[in-house]
């Protein structure tokens, strides 16, 4: 069903019907594109707030940028203290921030998202072989919309996700198509977000290894989107406003352009920046350092260019088995500053999130004491 604007909905609209039409195609939205839609049917509809560039401020005015650091230097210890202040300040006021010469090389960043690509633009009946909902089955989790049936309106976007770590999956169980690279790729990203955690941990007056050691780096997963060129951008989004359901993201962008940060009630663009990484504080930081570091609000927007491609490494064990419990660090508390969430653990956190879904809502409040 498609009508062109807001106002021309039927009121029989049976959504739950056609969420489910368009999940059996396996094909996502690259299908509806793929088949020449015109207009983008009704259960992509996002309300006209949601779509609204009102509130944006263009990156290029420079008090409203966000904070890129340069990590060479980081085995000089000023420089070090230097990126570590500088790491410590964005993770507090932004949440967000850009990250240059990290040490993954630019080639295995242009790989990577060829690699993406390559996969969503694969054969169809191909591609279909990895479509699930069920992350108990298979180590690759491709479909669109992770929350496809709980939130309340669908995104502009394809993706899959694969658990990298801490058990890597059979080579053989990877997508064929990009397999090679999202071996490299993790390794480097696994071994990049270890130092960024002693940054974090140095910036919180704790000890390099202290969120290492507390396993904020045991568990990785890579995740692929593909954001198709959109005929009617200004009624849909690529990705609603959320937070991240991690200890932290490290995210490749490509030149499209679309994501934007949530950032003194402004929506700022993230720049692409060649070579760049983008990274951001998750929810779990900002619970285990009592709110001292945020997780912010960011988004995609929806484009008529395209398609835009991203790839974003989550540090998480997601909703695996897990029973260890992640609450404030005792050594960041005092009596001036008591613990204001409750101890969870990654499974809890992130089945809750699922649930809950991209609803425009923060998971966090939920673990508030």
């Amino acid at each position: 069903m498609v009508a062109t604007n807001r106002n021309e909905v039927p009121t029989n609209y049976d959504r739950k019907q056609e969420l489910k039409a368009f999940d059996d195609t396996k094909e996502g939205v690259k299908g509806l594109v793929d088949a020449g839609i015109t207009e983008i049917p009704r259960i992509f509809y996002h309300p006209p707030d949601e779509c609204s560039n009102d509130y944006t401020f263009d990156h290029e005015e420079t008090q409203h940028s966000i904070p890129v650091i340069d990590l060479e230097g980081l085995f000089d210890p000023t420089k070090r203290k230097e990126i570590v202040a500088a790491v410590g300040e964005a993770s507090e006021t932004w949440g967000f921030f850009q990250i240059e010469n990290h040490g993954i090389p630019f080639d295995v960043l242009e790989e990577m998202k060829k690699g993406v690509l390559g996969f969503h633009e694969q054969d169809t009946e191909v591609k279909k072989q990895f479509y699930t909902r069920d992350h108990s089955i298979s180590p690759v989790i491709y479909n669109s919309n992770f929350d496809l049936y709980s939130a309340p309106a669908t995104n502009w976007r394809d993706s899959f996700l694969c658990y990298m770590a801490p058990i890597p999956p059979k080579i053989e169980d990877l997508p064929e198509v990009c397999r090679e690279i999202l071996v490299e790729y993790s390794k480097q990203v696994m071994k990049l977000g270890k130092l960024l955690f002693e940054l974090l941990s140095e910036a919180l007056g704790l000890k390099p290894n202290h969120l290492n050691d507390i396993d904020c780096s045991e568990g990785l997963l890579v995740l692929g989107h593909y954001y198709p060129p959109c005929p009617q951008p200004e009624l849909t989004m690529g990705t609603s406003k959320h937070a991240d359901n991690n200890f932290m993201s490290i995210l490749l962008q490509d030149d499209i352009g679309g994501l934007q940060v949530f950032h003194q009630n402004k929506w700022i663009d993230v720049p692409h920046v060649p070579g760049a990484l983008v990274v951001n504080i998750g929810d779990l930081i900002q619970l285990i350092s009592n709110d001292i570091f945020k997780s912010v609000e960011h988004r995609v927007m929806a484009n008529r260019r395209g398609p835009r491609v991203s790839v974003a490494s989550f540090f998480s064990t997601g909703v695996r088995p897990s029973t260890k419990l992640f609450g404030p660090i005792k050594e960041l508390l005092s009596e001036d500053n008591p613990p204001k969430y409750r101890e969870t653990t990654l499974r809890d956190f992130n089945v809750y999130y699922r649930e809950k879904g991209l609803n425009g809502k923060s998971a966090l409040s939920h673990f508030k004491l």
